[in-house]
């Protein structure tokens, strides 16, 4: 399994932004789609965004769509986050996932980072 490093978390005021980044280890990375998850205090883990091995295709959650942008540098084996006009809704640990299937199918998302927590104050 690949392992994945992420960094990037930290706290921003409400309308601020924030980049994640997600190092894999490997010679691989291009082949593994990848995403990013979040998890709430109290509440499940809910997918973000994944994208395609070789970036063309991504797929974002509706509570992100327009925020926030997953983008990956496959020559840095790195996967980004931007986020942007955060809110206190955000706060969560975010976690860096890499699956062998489609980037399309959520529930096959199975090597995860240890996550790094984002907190936005209003």
């Amino acid at each position: 399994q690949v392992q994945l490093v992420e960094s990037g978390g930290g706290l921003v005021q409400t309308g601020g932004s924030l980049r994640l980044s997600c190092v894999a280890s490997g010679r691989t990375f291009s082949s593994y789609p990848m995403g990013w998850f979040r998890q709430a205090p109290g509440k499940e883990r809910e997918f973000i965004a994944t994208i395609s091995g070789g970036g063309s295709r991504t797929r974002y959650a509706d509570s992100v769509k327009g925020r926030f942008t997953i983008s990956r540098d496959n020559a840095k084996n790195t996967v980004y986050l931007q986020m942007n006009d955060l809110n206190p809704e955000d706060t969560a640990i975010y976690y860096c996932a890499a699956t062998r299937g489609s980037y399309n199918d959520i529930q096959k998302f199975n090597s995860w980072g240890q996550g790094t927590q984002v907190t936005v104050s209003s």
